[in-house]
């Protein structure tokens, strides 16, 4: 057999049900690399060594009982995985990636921490976030920077950043994410990793506190479309999934697809950006395989309201305003959040609901645009993976951490973020699911240097063509990887 981190989790689960390892072998073993890998890494905040433990032992106990029983064991028994910070998991502080907090363990699982668990997952801590999750980068001021496992002075992205690494390092499987604005598709990018963001309303774990646009929604972060589907028959009621499920409806191949292919973005005239080499290479490599597996590619050319740029920002902000932050703890927070808080605290109820409103109707010109075609391609980022520190501009790059020269040009550093990836928000605007897929890589052999990929955007309800797409593509991959760049 190979190492276990070197399994799928779908093969891992395989493995745990048919008792070829047991729940307590596999969490030993990915302990064991994130005590030896976490300090480079940064992938993990908090560690739950002893709980994980304590969970693996009695998952074992309830697999003697239940196969003596002849009872069926939990969708994921076993399969250990971890929940970024933003996550409540009970026993543990939820840190939001903020100095400005108490540190509290959180009194009972949250909603998405009880579906995983619930199916028999096994947590092993919690993973590194910007503060609130505000960010397309994961560091802050509590815990060293979440790196990128392929080039550590890279960042892994954000906010599922330090999901994203731990994935791609494998110290866990797979891992749950949210994205409010890309927040799974981003590190998954950066990381070489499947991310899907499923659609509005169809996991009942993704929405937050103040999210008054309804933008988040959980999904995977996974290596493989089959690890990603297994993870969504598990985040997903029964009864809205497809016939089949998840993991069994990747048997079937998609249909022959229009595909739309754009480099158009809403915040090209608030922030006029140039598309790096490395991502249009990726998106021709991403054009020529959707041909190469008989799906037809057209140009697309998509309007968007230029007033969007403002309208999001409003409402993605809106919730850090109302944050319960102590006065005399304010100054704690980084430069980003301190200034979009008070900037959110500033405006009025109104204001906020106008551009709700105007989301609303910017929603339903974009899904009628996008209906031209069975979905939309995009670059997944305009850019390669970012240095660590480039973002706020600490010249420390984070090899000193927290960095002592964190500057406060708040502006700067949000501009730079919607720079670097310019197609990712307005899908979570208009509720549609998207998925990234790792199609590219910078160096001068197949998979070295940095991964790049493509976004492919569906239609209400079409996760599965998705998934099903992405394992059409991973199998092209296998026979004909990328030339080098």
């Amino acid at each position: 057999m190979a190492d276990i981190h070197e399994l799928g989790a779908v093969e891992l689960r395989h493995a745990l049900a048919t008792g070829r390892l047991s729940a307590t072998e596999v969490s030993e073993h990915f302990l064991a690399r994130i005590a030896e890998q976490n300090h480079s890494l940064g992938a993990f905040i908090t560690v739950t060594a002893e709980q994980a433990m304590l969970d693996a032992h009695e998952a074992d106990s309830a697999y003697v009982r239940m196969r003596r029983e002849g009872t069926e064991l939990p969708s994921l028994h076993g399969v250990p995985l971890a929940f970024k910070d933003l996550t409540d998991v009970a026993g543990v502080v939820t840190t939001h990636g903020s100095a400005a907090l108490d540190r509290k363990p959180a009194p009972e699982d949250g909603a998405l921490a009880a579906m995983l668990k619930g199916a028999g997952a096994i947590s092993l801590g919690k993973t590194q976030v910007p503060e609130f999750g505000l960010t397309a980068y994961s560091e802050n001021r509590i815990a060293t920077p979440s790196r990128n496992p392929h080039a550590l002075s890279r960042s892994s992205g954000g906010s599922s950043g330090g999901s994203a690494a731990a994935v791609a390092a494998g110290l866990v499987p797979f891992a749950p994410g949210s994205d409010g604005g890309g927040s799974i598709r981003i590190p998954a990018a950066a990381c070489g990793l499947l991310g899907l963001k499923p659609g509005r309303g169809l996991v009942p774990a993704g929405e937050s506190v103040g999210d008054a646009a309804r933008l988040v929604v959980a999904g995977p972060l996974a290596r493989t479309a089959a690890d990603a589907a297994l993870m969504m028959d598990s985040l997903v009621p029964r009864e809205l999934q497809p016939e089949a499920g998840y993991l069994a409806g990747l048997a079937e191949a998609p249909a022959t697809l229009r595909i739309g292919a754009s480099l158009d973005s809403p915040w090209s005239t608030a922030f006029p950006f140039s598309t790096g080499q490395e991502a249009l290479d990726a998106f021709a490599r991403g054009i020529e395989m959707l041909t190469q597996a008989g799906h037809s590619v057209f140009d697309a050319e998509v309007r968007y309201d230029n007033r969007y740029p403002v309208a999001f920002t409003t409402a993605w902000t809106a919730g850090v305003g109302s944050a319960r932050i102590l006065p005399q703890r304010e100054a704690l927070l980084t430069p980003l959040t301190r200034t979009f808080r008070r900037r959110a605290q500033q405006r009025s109820a109104a204001k906020v609901n106008e551009a709700v409103a105007f989301l609303r109707q910017f929603t339903h010109d974009t899904v009628a645009q996008y209906a031209q075609w069975d979905l939309v391609l995009t670059p997944s980022l305009a850019q390669v993976p970012r240095p660590v520190g480039w973002f706020t501009g600490t010249t420390s790059g984070g090899e000193q951490w927290p960095a002592p020269d964190w500057p406060g040009d708040a502006d700067d550093d949000y501009r730079k973020q919607c720079e670097f990836a310019p197609w990712s928000s307005m899908v979570n605007v208009c509720g549609l699911p998207a998925i990234t897929l790792p199609v590219h890589w910078t160096g001068p052999i197949p998979g070295t240097g940095l991964p790049m990929g493509i976004q492919l955007i569906g239609r209400a309800g079409s996760e599965l063509l998705l998934l099903q797409l992405a394992a059409q593509l991973e199998r092209q991959q296998k026979t004909t990887p990328n030339p080098p760049g």
